[in-house]
């Protein structure tokens, strides 16, 4: 059995950079056509055009996750372009770090809008066509801060740990149909996220990393593209960490 989408249709949400940007390109590069989603409708075209420069086939599409209407009506309309929807990866998020007696609720109840909401959008928009064509993949980007907490990320830890939650119960729900549904929970990632933390702070991430090295987005893409293909077919409700055995 080959490591082959050939033939799917993939949505990936906040594929504009980073880890969405790097799991676009590896589903097209596997055969699949991507729907680049984004809240910024140039970053999408920018990553939709890299694709096609790579072969592929990409469409760019501008959407606030966290909107349930808007979710459901761009589902819609990437269906009809792309012909359905087979693989779902619900990569958009943010990040609003505070101490707890800091926080705001405007802090607390965007990254739980955007972070958990938006996964559950996707999913309930995406599943019922994969349910009808008995063939489904569900990805979603969880954390190893939603399994270990994180001092500052309370909001952020409570929605990827919902993540991780959702996924277990839609797993239960949809695998008579054919359809899986998993999480991946990235650790330390160099991205333009974890740019932001001061030096010191990234090198005593890295110092706790078995492996002593951060991770990459191609590092959490190649498991993503594995959850998709048939390879992934008996693996389902499950939550794969990518984080160089951070947590064990």
């Amino acid at each position: 059995m080959e490591l082959t989408l050939t033939g799917r249709k993939a949505i990936v949400t906040g594929a504009g950079s980073g880890i969405g940007r790097e799991i676009a390109l590896r589903l097209s590069a596997a055969g699949a056509a991507v729907a680049v989603c984004d809240v910024v409708k140039e970053t999408a075209d920018k990553v939709a055009a890299e694709v096609a420069g790579a072969g592929g086939q990409a469409r760019a599409y501008a959407v606030d996750v966290s909107d349930f209407v808007a979710v459901q009506q761009l589902c819609e309309q990437v269906a009809a372009d792309l012909g359905g929807i087979d693989i779902l990866v619900n990569n958009a998020g943010i990040t609003r770090d505070n101490l707890l007696l800091r926080m705001t609720e405007a802090e607390f109840d965007r990254v739980i809008a955007v972070n958990l909401k938006g996964t559950f959008n996707f999913t309930k928009a995406c599943s019922r066509g994969m349910i009808k064509s008995r063939w489904g993949r569900i990805i979603s980007i969880a954390s190893i801060m939603g399994q270990m907490g994180n001092p500052g990320q309370a909001n952020y830890a409570a929605a990827k740990a919902g993540i991780i939650g959702l996924t277990k119960s839609v797993a239960k729900e949809l695998a008579s149909r054919g359809v899986t549904v998993n999480a991946v929970a990235p650790g330390y990632i160099a991205t333009a996220m974890t740019e932001k933390l001061d030096a010191a702070t990234r090198e005593t991430y890295i110092a706790g990393i078995p492996l002593k090295r951060a991770g990459t987005p191609e590092d959490v893409a190649n498991v993503c593209l594995f959850l998709a293909s048939e390879l992934a077919s008996y693996v389902t409700g499950q939550v794969l960490r990518v984080d160089g055995g951070l947590l064990m």
